[in-house]
């Protein structure tokens, strides 16, 4: 989907109307589910820019969700700040682990890549397991959501926090929609497409890299706070590597090189992992309720179904019949 694409914004629209009417007319599971999806959109399109654009397959952008989280719990918890100065913060420590690490990372591609920062991942994790002042394996409670009080309203309203989720996710949107649309975007693209003729050039690729990952980690970071701010709560396992590998799935089933197609991919995956693990699902579509049981079987099968279906994911194989179509 790198290069023209003439259905991102229709599509993007049509996904802000159907989060409009869901928030509109939805109770309180629903305005759970859509804060949720919110997240979930916000830390695909963040990797989406390192697969889609950069060309680099991550398995630990986790450990900046995490880092982002565990952030907004010190702050709020710890230090007593608000949570508009603890989102900051986090935003600031992920992109600042992410700079960190990048320098590190960014020297090798390919598998090699994917492996250290896979391990990037699996030492954060280790590290808030077995951290006391976090609460080790156990966890952390009492974060709070922000305070709106001044604007009239209640953030503790899932109605008003996932309207808030909502709002970031499309100023996100916004913000990596200009990124990629830039020069540096373009370069990004170049890079991903042939590097050694990049180099060739002059262009300071390493530099490039490096500004992505930041980048990413810093919107991964915003995620993790949002998610700490959602469910009033922080464990280890935000950081774990399933949860890279879930976010690179959305990236991959959505479409890569379309931040559209990323936050189309962590619908279905967030509307798939509730729907099919509720027995009332299985029962309405006339099927034995206990397949509720074996719901990630189902989501892996229909998963290899869109890998095989769509190659290209849901949005690239949308995007390729409206060419056909148009050229016919």
């Amino acid at each position: 989907m790198i290069g023209r694409d003439p259905l991102h914004l229709p599509v993007a629209a049509a996904l802000v109307i159907a989060a409009g009417v869901a928030w509109y007319g939805g109770d309180f599971f629903r305005h759970e589910v859509l804060a949720e999806i919110a997240i979930y959109a916000i830390l695909a399109m963040s990797l989406d820019l390192l697969v889609g654009y950069a060309g680099l397959v991550s398995l630990g952008h986790a450990a900046f969700f995490a880092a982002g989280a565990y952030a907004t719990a010190a702050c709020t918890v710890f230090f007593g700040w608000p949570v508009s100065a603890a989102t900051v913060a986090a935003v600031g420590c992920a992109a600042a682990l992410a700079a960190v690490a990048g320098v590190f990372v960014i020297r090798v591609s390919g598998v090699f890549f994917i492996m250290i920062t896979l391990a990037l991942g699996q030492m954060v994790y280790a590290y808030f397991f077995k951290a006391s002042e976090f609460g080790k394996d156990d966890g952390m409670a009492g974060i709070p959501r922000p305070d709106l009080s001044m604007i009239g309203l209640d953030a503790t309203d899932p109605q008003v926090f996932s309207a808030l989720t909502l709002i970031a996710a499309f100023g996100v949107w916004a913000l990596l929609r200009t990124v990629v649309g830039s020069p540096f975007g373009a370069m990004l693209v170049a890079i991903h497409r042939n590097e050694s003729r990049v180099r060739a050039l002059g262009c300071p690729v390493p530099r490039y890299k490096l500004a992505a990952f930041v980048l990413a980690g810093a919107i991964g970071g915003f995620a993790g706070s949002l998610i700490a701010q959602h469910s009033g709560f922080v464990s280890p396992d935000l950081g774990f590597w399933t949860v890279s590998g879930e976010v690179l799935i959305m990236v991959i089933i959505g479409g890569m090189g379309s931040l559209v197609g990323a936050a189309l991919g962590a619908v279905v995956m967030v509307l798939l992992r509730h729907e099919l693990s509720h027995r009332a699902f299985w029962e309405a579509i006339g099927l034995p309720a206990d397949l509720a049981s074996y719901w990630q079987f189902v989501m892996g099968l229909i998963f290899i179904a869109i890998v095989l279906l769509a190659g290209d994911g849901l949005y690239g194989r949308l995007l390729t019949t409206w060419r056909r179509l148009r050229r016919s």
